[in-house]
């Protein structure tokens, strides 16, 4: 990856991870995805191979993004959908036309049609935003304690209680926050 960029915060949910290109969302936002070619990066890390992306496809992409940011954000707050960003994420999910298929190792890989790579490959997020926000899956959404970040995330851990989108970046800053301010109000006390 260029260091032009900033690297991209992988998780184990593509839906998720996909609203995780936009990072920073209350403080200073970090774009991810700032160019067609990075969004063809970030596909192919996630097994959606396109070739090339264009800057129309990338505001899609971004508007996507947004809807699963969204409606997920209101699903961890047990809060109404918003239609607009339902009626995005079906969309996207409808002019999909990616195959699964199996692989001989017995692993899920998607085919994406040659003639709408971009397409299909937003249509297998979206489609996946669907199954994580219908509650489908094993895990819960939640939005990380951040008050600078507060992404939605998927919690598969066993107790359903983790904090932190990233416990490499939100989790950390924020420990090291309060070991600062901890440290600052003790040295005050004892002047």
């Amino acid at each position: 990856m260029s260091a032009a960029f900033p690297d991209f915060r992988l998780g184990s949910v593509l839906a998720t991870s996909f609203t995780g290109t936009l990072s920073e969302r209350h403080g200073n936002p970090v774009e991810r995805i700032p160019t067609p070619h990075r969004l063809v990066d970030w596909l192919a890390v996630y097994g959606l191979a396109v070739d090339s992306c264009t800057p129309a496809q990338l505001d899609l992409a971004r508007e996507l993004r947004e809807s699963i940011h969204a409606a997920a954000t209101a699903a961890a707050l047990q809060e109404a959908l918003p239609a607009s960003a339902v009626q995005v994420i079906n969309d996207r999910s409808a002019r999909g036309r990616a195959t699964a298929v199996l692989t001989p190792e017995g692993e899920r890989r998607w085919r994406l049609g040659p003639a709408s790579r971009v397409a299909d490959a937003l249509g297998v997020i979206a489609a996946d935003a669907i199954s994580v926000i219908a509650g489908e899956r094993d895990g819960r959404l939640a939005l990380c304690a951040s008050p600078t970040c507060r992404a939605a995330f998927f919690d598969t851990s066993r107790s359903r209680t983790r904090r932190w989108c990233d416990m490499n970046t939100c989790g950390n800053r924020q420990k090291k926050a309060r070991f600062q301010a901890s440290r600052r109000q003790n040295a005050g006390s004892t002047e």
